[in-house]
């Protein structure tokens, strides 16, 4: 009787580590991700890479003089440069934010293992 209360402890143990692995990693990585799709989406509508670099070498408001050819590439140069700088700034932000988050168990177990009682009690100020 009690080596199956003992199994079924330590089953019940395993099921929510792996439930907790699961929930944190799995699905934290697909939320996460999730929230940096719509960003990049709203940020999308703000710079329009695709349809910029479709209308690159396209006048500026149709004027087709060596100006608005000569503006055009510039003004949506710029855009482009700008706009991948934004993106990329974006995806670099959040999967550091990724990365930190994911580190915070590993995190709380590595202080839980270097925890030590007797130097904690003498330790002043920090």
């Amino acid at each position: 009787m009690l080596g199956d209360f003992i199994i079924f402890a330590f089953n019940r143990f395993i099921f929510r580590i792996s439930e907790f692995i699961r929930q944190w990693y799995l699905r934290g990585f697909i939320f996460h991700a999730h929230r940096t799709l719509i960003l990049l989406e709203s940020l999308d509508k703000i710079f329009a890479l695709k349809i910029t670099w479709r209308f690159l070498f396209k006048p500026l408001y149709q004027d087709h003089s060596i100006i608005g050819y000569v503006l055009g590439f510039v003004f949506r140069s710029l855009r482009l440069m700008i706009g991948g700088i934004i993106y990329l700034f974006v995806i670099i932000i959040a999967a550091a934010m990724f990365i930190i988050w994911a580190a915070i168990p590993l995190y709380i177990i590595f202080k839980i293992i270097d925890y030590n009682p007797v130097v904690n009690i003498f330790k002043i100020g920090i």
